[in-house]
């Protein structure tokens, strides 16, 4: 019987094949970008330090404040928002240039929202 792999496993091969390219440094650090079904997460990471320099959620709006529900991030509107605010926390940190690691995601739906919000924000890639 031939054993199934699982999304995640051949997410992470993709992944890994795109990183062997991609490479942030201290001038132009790497934006990655995760989703998964509910959420979206944005980072801007120095790979030269292997540091995280600024990251944004969709769990953040909400976040702390009881009786206050959790917005849902599975969609594009809420992946403009990351993308907004992923771009305004990168230039209050002064970074105007990043490289865009997509993961292993098709350039299509959340991520470009996420791509084209960060763009009109300010950020270059």
């Amino acid at each position: 019987m031939i054993s199934k792999t699982s999304k995640d496993k051949t997410r992470q091969k993709v992944h890994s094949r795109i990183r062997k390219t991609l490479a942030g440094t201290t001038q132009r650090p790497r934006l990655n970008v995760y989703r998964s079904v509910n959420h979206i997460y944005a980072q801007v990471i120095d790979d030269a330090k292997g540091v995280t320099i600024v990251a944004a959620t969709s769990l953040e709006k909400g976040k702390g404040v009881k009786g206050e529900k959790r917005p849902t991030g599975g969609n594009v509107a809420s992946a403009k928002d990351v993308g907004k605010l992923i771009a305004e926390r990168a230039q209050q940190k002064g970074i105007k240039d990043v490289i865009f690691d997509r993961g292993s995601y098709l350039y299509h739906g959340r991520i470009k929202a996420l791509a084209d919000a960060a763009r009109e924000a300010g950020l270059n890639f």
